[in-house]
């Protein structure tokens, strides 16, 4: 079966010291370490993660890919690169050089690669445009978005014109978690990845529904990392607050949050075989792809592995999680990648 995996996360080999050519720091720096290893550094000198060079030589990647059975990585950067807190400006060029690396990269392998590019939404008249600029001049699929971007929620109305060209283009978009809440509160024990990711991403889809963009854009093509993170399990809850509570839950949007599933797709990240199965007899099994945070530790380390277990799922079933459905969102075929 093809093997589509559509959340996995590449860097540029060298990025540009962004702190000297705007005027202002908070930026990331890879520092080479030894035998293609390098760490991720904040312009400050803080130290963020050490990286493999899986993560930024494609060559590499192709190995693993290759050792794994996969046929297809669909490309996206390091979340931490989005730099939405930047000027809006700066923040679309520091995009832009992340884009155009990615763009490279699909260019040599475009049977093995697939592109998202990243966006400015601190400034969503500028992430139009360089939503026009990732599909129409590099060939990109689609974008990367944050789950927020500062204060600006999903479902604010400032990016109705974003969304908008989005379901015109029909472009993928993957939202994925990031500027975790509570973090601050809670620097213990990798709780900012184990709790704040999962509730980022729950936040991203409440606020979707809520906010009435999927009721707007009903073609939209969004995907959810992490499995929909907290959002499944807690549906029920979130139903009853609206049911019980419409007048603070239905304010933008009178629809039943229930009457959105299967109207976006979630990644298969779950690391449990009962949860995988929950989550596609949930939203269907149209709207569940391979998915691996690949090449970071809170990933799937054998990629597909959890699905080609599942001895209950059928092989429709299977390959339609491993690239069936991946194919409808990026609005591809496998004749692309023969």
């Amino acid at each position: 079966m093809l093997k589509i995996d559509i959340h996995n996360h590449i860097l540029p080999k060298e990025i540009p010291d962004f702190k000297s050519k705007f005027g202002y720091g908070g930026f990331i720096r890879v520092h080479p370490t030894k035998d293609g290893h390098a760490d991720m550094i904040r312009d400050d000198g803080k130290f963020f993660r050490a990286i493999e060079p899986n993560c930024m030589d494609p060559l590499v990647r192709l190995e693993e890919m290759d050792k794994f059975n996969v046929d297809v990585q669909v490309l996206s950067t390091v979340p931490v690169m989005f730099s939405e807190w930047a000027k809006p400006e700066h923040t679309q060029q520091v995009n832009r050089f992340l884009n155009e690396d990615i763009a490279k990269s699909v260019e040599v392998n475009p049977k093995r690669f697939v592109g998202l590019g990243t966006v400015p939404l601190n400034n969503p008249s500028l992430g139009i445009e360089e939503l026009h600029f990732c599909m129409n001049d590099l060939g990109l699929k689609g974008v990367q978005l944050g789950s927020h971007y500062g204060k600006l929620n999903l479902n604010d109305k400032g990016l109705f014109d974003f969304y908008a060209e989005a379901e015109k283009l029909g472009a993928a978009l993957l939202v994925h978690p990031w500027d975790m809440m509570g973090k601050d509160t809670m620097p213990d024990y990798w709780l900012p990845w184990l709790v704040g990711m999962p509730a980022e991403t729950s936040r991203a889809i409440c606020n979707m529904i809520f906010g009435g963009v999927f009721e707007k854009f009903p073609k939209l093509k969004v995907c959810f990392a992490h499995g929909g993170g907290s959002f499944p399990a807690t549906l029920g809850r979130i139903r009853h607050g609206y049911n019980v509570r419409p007048d603070l839950c239905a304010v933008d949007n009178d629809k039943d949050p229930i009457e959105y599933l299967g109207k976006f797709w979630i990644d298969s990240i779950t690391h449990d075989p009962v949860m995988l199965r929950y989550i596609v007899e949930l939203l269907g099994e149209d709207s569940i792809m391979l998915g691996t945070d690949y090449p970071f530790p809170l990933g799937e380390l054998e990629p597909g592995k959890l699905i080609e277990s599942m001895d209950d799922f059928s092989a429709d079933r299977k390959q339609k999680l491993l690239s069936g459905n991946a194919l409808d969102w990026l609005s591809m075929s496998e004749s692309d990648f023969q």
